[in-house]
């Protein structure tokens, strides 16, 4: 388990990123949350819903549509006071990292969307969180996809190194590490979880700031958009993001 000095260090380092996600849902965010719910909805199980880290409350708000009992935990307090704004009542909001979380409640479904790649023990992360699960329940481990046609565009051009070098933006906002699916895989099973599914969300061609700028015109409509969510059904790595859907082995 990281020391409490790491920790105390890592809420700082996040609290320091905060400036990178910008106010307000940029459009394409805004739909690759849509479409991570349409992804997971075949997985969800009834009951308690955790999520970890909400950022702005964007997501946080979707799964008040789906689950009625619902704990958020977000280490930085700006973060957790702007989503309590929104959701005051709606849910249970608590702050915290993960790694220092304890409660004696388990959860049958957990979203831990675009965080492990900012943790400093990606597997030790997600034992705690397996541990947090009902014997029936549910992880949902989602992050950035290192082999993202965008990407490999970027290393073309230049702008990146390799496929798992860490971008300006990478940095900005606190990420240690970028995934490909086999490595997504390698940590979740070696926190010994059981693997029920694993796969992509949307087809990623260009850069986000390239689709914000043409989401909502004639080049990037909603229906080219569902066209790359249901590609990237079928390749995952050349997604925008990748996903585990993991239990508590039998």
């Amino acid at each position: 388990m990281a020391d409490l000095d790491n920790l105390s260090q890592e809420t700082d380092r996040l609290v320091d990123a905060i400036d990178s996600y910008g106010e307000g849902a940029a459009p394409f965010d805004a739909a690759m949350r849509t479409y991570m719910m349409r992804s997971f909805e075949p997985y969800f199980q009834e009951g308690a819903c955790l999520q970890v880290g909400c950022a702005h409350g964007d997501q946080t708000a979707l799964l008040l549509e789906r689950f009625t009992d619902l704990t958020v935990i977000e280490p930085t307090a700006e973060f957790l006071n702007h989503t309590r704004s929104r959701f005051a009542g709606q849910a249970t909001l608590v702050e915290a990292l993960i790694e220092d979380y304890e409660t004696d409640k388990r959860f049958e479904t957990i979203i831990f969307s675009h965080v492990l790649e900012h943790v400093i023990d990606p597997i030790e992360v997600i034992s705690k969180l397996g541990d947090l699960l009902t014997p029936t329940g549910r992880l949902f481990v989602v992050v950035p996809n290192a082999e993202a046609p965008s990407r490999r565009i970027a290393v073309k051009m230049g702008i990146l190194s390799h496929l798992e070098a860490l971008s300006a933006d990478d940095v900005a906002a606190g990420h240690r590490r970028v995934y490909r699916q086999d490595t997504l895989l390698r940590d979740v099973m070696g926190a010994q979880l059981a693997l029920i599914d694993t796969g992509g969300i949307l087809f990623k061609p260009l850069a986000n700031f390239q689709f914000n700028g043409l989401m909502g015109g004639d080049l990037i409509t909603d229906a080219f958009m569902e066209g790359c969510y249901q590609l990237g059904r079928e390749a995952p790595s050349a997604c925008a993001s990748i996903y585990v859907v993991a239990s508590k082995k039998s």
